[in-house]
Order: structure tokens, then sequence, then C-alpha cells
């Protein structure tokens, strides 16, 4: 296997672009904190993540889901691109570093898709193909009874296609039996249900609220309480019933789904299968995506005008 670059920075590990078997893929290197950074117990802790990781992945087979290449753990003859190179301008591993293969995807991530067309925006049938491809993975993971708990747009990658996948099962959980089981802090803040960060037990609905914030995001092209601080998000969500938006020239369809799958009361949240036909049903022949920044004095459309 051949590692070139860093194409990415994530919570538990850097990413690689490189080659293997003659097909470009991803290569995932999970930090163990060699360097005396981390404690004994933080290192198991990184060991688990990773097992868990892996064992979610690797059964995993859809067209909305990053294929899964393979896995090592105890890796040390792979030359990874060093930071301080030396003569040769590579580094090898610690001798008990872990690494994840994956497809590799030319578009990047979803968030960086979205905030290149911030501008222009994106049309009605792009919307609702994304949201489309994103809810199709998300209900194929929820039927094999796994919680993604980190739904957000940096987690979704664009292939050459424009076809979107899920990525980044980092703490990813098979789904509990006993809701009891799955408590925590796990997600990103912005797309975190309020069961979540109140610390109440949750359950693969919390996957549906995230992704709410995420259609709105593609929709709007913008992120959500771009303002707001880490507490006065955290307060707002749970206690204010605080959500993004929504844009007045936001088709009724989208916008209703967006506000079922954000419901504060888990169980009325729809499950992703019937998030999946809700969207199906949308008509995208009339236009309806967001009007463009400079066809409208402000970020919300209030005009009565139809997107493109």
């Amino acid at each position: 296997m051949d590692i070139r670059y860093v194409i990415a920075h994530g919570t538990y590990g850097t990413v690689y672009r490189g080659t293997y078997d003659n097909q470009d893929v991803a290569v995932k290197l999970l930090d163990w904190g060699e360097d005396g950074m981390n404690t004994g117990a933080q290192n198991a802790a990184l060991r688990a993540s990773f097992r868990q990781e892996v064992a979610v992945w690797h059964k995993l087979d859809h067209p909305n889901v990053t294929k899964f290449v393979g896995a090592s753990m105890g890796t040390s003859n792979l030359k990874i691109p060093s930071k301080n190179p030396s003569i040769d301008g590579h580094n090898s591993l610690p001798s008990r570093a872990c690494c994840v293969v994956v497809e590799y995807l030319p578009g990047g991530t979803l968030k960086q898709f979205l905030i290149r067309n911030r501008r222009k925006k994106l049309a009605f049938k792009v919307v609702v193909q994304l949201a489309l491809d994103l809810s199709r993975g998300l209900s194929y993971l929820h039927s094999k009874k796994i919680v993604h708990r980190d739904v957000k747009t940096e987690n979704m990658l664009i292939d050459a296609n424009r076809t979107l996948k899920i990525a980044d099962f980092g703490v990813a959980r098979v789904e509990a039996q006993n809701p009891g089981d799955m408590t925590g802090e796990t997600g990103t803040l912005g797309y975190m249900a309020p069961e979540v960060l109140d610390g109440k037990p949750y359950n693969r609905r919390c996957d549906v609220y995230s992704f709410g914030i995420c259609l709105w995001e593609i929709y709007c092209c913008d992120m959500p309480y771009p303002d707001l601080s880490f507490a006065d998000v955290s307060s707002k969500v749970v206690r204010q019933n605080l959500r993004p938006e929504i844009p007045r020239c936001c088709p009724s369809g989208l916008a209703s789904i967006m506000r079922k799958c954000w419901d504060a009361n888990a169980d009325k949240r729809p499950e992703m299968d019937e998030v999946v036909r809700m969207l199906e049903a949308i008509d995208t022949s009339k236009g309806g995506g967001m009007i463009p920044d400079d066809q409208t004095s402000g970020c919300f459309c209030f005009a009565t005008a139809r997107g493109p």
C-alpha cells in the first residue's frame, strides 16, 4: 500500500490518500498518542474505538455508504508522509498503530460542497437527490441496527458522480437493546438531538434529528447557529426548542420533513425509511431551491419568487 498525503484530520485520527491493489483509497490512521501524551486508559479507549469502527464498517454494503476495503491493527511497515521529514521524507508508524482503508471519494465532504455553493445555492433537484442519498444510507444503517451517532455534513462524502456516501463510523454503535445503555454526549453540537445534549437515553431517532439539521443545511447551503456559543446552543435546543430558521421560499413538503425530523419528542420523529418515502414523493420539476444571495436582500428569501 502506498500512502501519499494528508486529506483530513478527523475526530479519531488522520486520513491520508493512497493506493491499494491498484485502487484509490483513503487510509485512516488512529492517533495512538505513542508520544506519551495519552494515558494507558486513553490508548485502550482508542483501540476499542478502532475495533468498534471496523466491526461496524466491514459488514456494510450499500451505494450510499463508503466502501470498506480493509483494516490492520499493529501495522508498522507502512510508510507515511512525515510532518518533520527525515532524509526520505517518511516516518514509520508506531508498532501498535492501526489503520482503516476505505474507498477514496474525489468530491470531498458534503460540507465542503455546500460551502462552495454558498452564494449561488443548489438547484432543488440536487437538494432532494443529496437528501435522498443520505436518507437511504441512514435507513440502511438503521435496518442493520446501527446508530451512526455523528450525522453531520462533514461526515458525508461525495463521489465523482455527486453521489453522497456516509463515512466516519468512529462513534457508530450497534443499537442497544436497552435504551439506557446508550447515553452520553456523542456527536457534534449543532446536529445533536435534545435528548443527547441533555444526557438522556437515546436510540436511532437521534440520527433522524441530525438528518433534519443536515437537510436544512443542504437546502440553505449555510451553517446552523453560526453565532451561538456551545453553551447557548445546548441550552436553547433543549430548553427553548431552538431550531434553524426555515426560509420562506422552502417548499412546504421539504420544510415539513425538516420539522418532523427535528421534533423535540424522539418518538414523534419518523423512521428513516419513512423519510425516504416522503422525499421520493416531492415534485422537483417546478423548482423551489433557495434563492441565491445576489437575488435577495438577506440570507433568507422572503420574496415570492421560486428558486432554481
